[in-house]
């Protein structure tokens, strides 16, 4: 029995509890847009989002060097990939956050924006695999 659902799980925990830590010890809704945006813009806190930022991306490649390697199903084509970035980039913008600080902090909280913005979410993303998988056969 395939149990890699197993690995999803504890990932959801951990992201969980980091939203409650940066809650708890910042005051602040944890959001990786929200992150990256300040700063592109220069506003905030440059250090703390510069290592904010710098744990997305050096903790994953610890893990998966060292304890669990990761399979992806990402496509090669990196014009599908840089065009995928821009869209979310720009609608995490307009939706005033991303999936992780709506979906996961914002519904926790039962902020009425983060549940309407996360069911839109998952519904752009249905609909998203059903146009670019099954009908245009792209991915």
């Amino acid at each position: 029995m395939d149990q890699s659902w197993i690995m999803g799980l504890i990932g959801g925990l951990i992201i969980g509890c980091a939203g409650a830590v940066y809650l708890l010890m910042n005051g602040r809704i944890m959001g990786a847009s929200g992150v990256i945006g300040g700063l592109i813009d220069g506003s905030g806190r440059n250090m703390e989002r510069g290592a904010f930022l710098a744990g997305l991306f050096i903790v994953p490649a610890i893990l998966a060097a060292t304890v669990y390697p990761s399979q992806t199903n990402v496509t090669s084509n990196l014009f599908i990939v840089a065009a995928a970035g821009l869209l979310v980039g720009t609608g995490t913008r307009i939706a005033n956050g991303c999936t992780s600080g709506h979906g996961v902090c914002g519904i926790s909280r039962l902020s009425l924006r983060g549940i309407v913005a996360t069911v839109f979410y998952i519904l752009a993303g249905g609909l998203t695999v059903v146009l670019f998988r099954h009908i245009l056969g792209v991915i």
